[in-house]
C-alpha cells in the first residue's frame, strides 16, 4: 500500500479527511483499480484510527469508488465509460442551472474568493503539486457554485463531481499541469461572472462547455 500524502488538515471530521485522501489516491492512479482497501494498512498510512477510515470506505463505495467484495472487503472499482457518461449528464443539468443562478447574484465576496482559488491553483500548478492544483481547481470551481445561494444544488453537485474525477482526461491533464490546459485570460473571466443582465449567456459560456466536450468523448 502506497503511502498516501498529507496535507494540512482542513475538514470537519477525520472520517471526511479520509474520504478526501483516499478519492485523491484513486483519481490519481496511485491506488490503481483492484486495490484492496484493508483498513488497518490506510489507517496506518494516514496516521488515524480504523473507525474514519471504514466511514471514508464506505463513502467511496457510495460515489462508485470502491466495491465490497464478500469475504475480501473493499476493492478499488474499476473505471466505467457508460457510468462516467451518466455521470457528465448529471453534472451538465446542474452545474448549468447553478452557473445561471450564480451570475444573478455574484458579489464582491464572491469574486474575492474565486480570485484567490486561482492563485492557490496557479501557485500549486508552478510548483508541480498536482494534489494542489486538483483541489484548488475543485474550489475555484465551487467558489462559483456557492454564489448561487443554494445548498441544496451544491450539495447535489458534490457527490456527481467527485465521482467524475476518476475520467482518465482529467488525470492526464493533471500529471501535465492543468495551467498549461487553461489561459488565465479565460480563468480571470471566469471569476467576474455578469449580473442580472445576462446570466444565460454566462451560462452557456464558461463550465458546461467543457462539460459537454467531456460528454461527447465518452460516446
Amino acid at each position: 500500500m502506497p503511502q498516501i500524502p498529507q496535507p494540512e488538515m482542513r475538514h470537519r471530521t477525520m472520517a471526511e479527511y479520509a474520504l478526501d485522501q483516499l478519492r485523491e489516491a484513486i483519481v490519481l492512479g496511485e491506488l490503481p483499480a483492484g486495490t484492496p482497501l484493508r483498513l488497518d494498512e490506510l489507517a496506518k498510512s494516514l496516521g488515524m484510527s480504523i473507525s474514519p477510515i471504514r466511514e471514508a470506505v464506505r463513502q467511496l463505495e457510495a460515489l462508485g469508488l470502491a466495491k465490497h467484495v464478500p469475504h475480501q472487503g473493499a476493492r478499488v472499482l474499476e473505471f466505467d465509460v457508460d457510468e462516467l457518461r451518466d455521470l457528465f449528464e448529471v453534472r451538465l443539468a446542474l452545474e448549468s442551472l447553478a452557473v445561471r443562478r450564480a451570475a444573478e447574484r455574484f458579489g464582491e465576496d464572491d469574486e474575492t474568493t474565486a480570485r484567490y482559488q486561482l492563485a492557490r491553483f496557479d501557485e500549486a500548478s508552478a510548483a508541480g503539486d498536482v494534489r494542489g492544483t486538483l483541489r484548488a481547481h475543485t474550489e475555484f470551481h465551487f467558489a462559483l457554485y456557492d454564489a448561487a445561494a443554494s445548498p441544496w444544488l451544491v450539495a447535489l453537485i458534490r457527490p456527481a463531481w467527485r465521482a467524475a474525477d476518476r475520467a482518465p482526461r482529467r488525470r492526464a491533464a493533471a500529471a501535465g499541469g492543468l495551467r498549461r490546459a487553461r489561459s488565465r485570460g479565460r480563468r480571470d473571466r471566469a471569476a467576474r461572472p455578469p449580473r442580472a443582465r445576462e446570466p444565460d449567456l454566462r451560462a452557456r459560456a464558461r463550465g458546461p462547455r467543457h462539460l459537454r466536450a467531456r460528454l461527447n468523448e465518452t460516446s
